[in-house]
């Protein structure tokens, strides 16, 4: 997958349709003003996750920790095993009170439900910084 330098891509995973919408909504085409346009994929399943991710190209990758039967913590670690160079990662957690396994589980942020579109935005908006500043000093 491609991205060009005014574009960064998205991972969404959550088995629930309206939780990768909000999602989506909360992050808009730019979640900041210094960053650049936002191209989203959305997966359903964690198989779907696995074989995009095997693809590479992502910038940043949403899971949701509450999704079922595969919860997005399990797949957070996961990815952080397997993938060389792995995005980084937020997890939607159901509580705050959960917040310390996401972080277990090597998620570079950690957001709860309800999803506040501020925080949100403003935690995924940092990784993307952070992202885009790697992939400048890797051209």
């Amino acid at each position: 997958m491609a991205h060009s330098g005014d574009t960064m891509t998205v991972l969404v995973y959550s088995d629930d349709r309206n939780t990768r919408q909000k999602v989506m909504l909360a992050l808009g085409r730019r979640p900041a003003a210094d960053v650049p346009r936002l191209e989203y994929y959305e997966c359903a399943t964690e198989p779907a996750v696995i074989a995009r991710m095997d693809k590479g190209g992502y910038d940043l990758v949403v899971l949701d920790g509450e999704a079922a039967p595969a919860g997005g913590m399990g797949i957070c670690r996961q990815l952080k095993d397997e993938v060389y160079n792995c995005p980084p990662v937020l997890v939607l957690v159901g509580r705050p009170q959960d917040a310390w396994l996401a972080t277990w589980c090597r998620a570079d942020a950690v957001v709860s439900h309800p999803l506040d579109p501020v925080t949100l935005a403003a935690s995924a908006a940092g990784l993307l910084r952070t992202r885009a500043a790697a992939r400048t000093r890797a051209s």
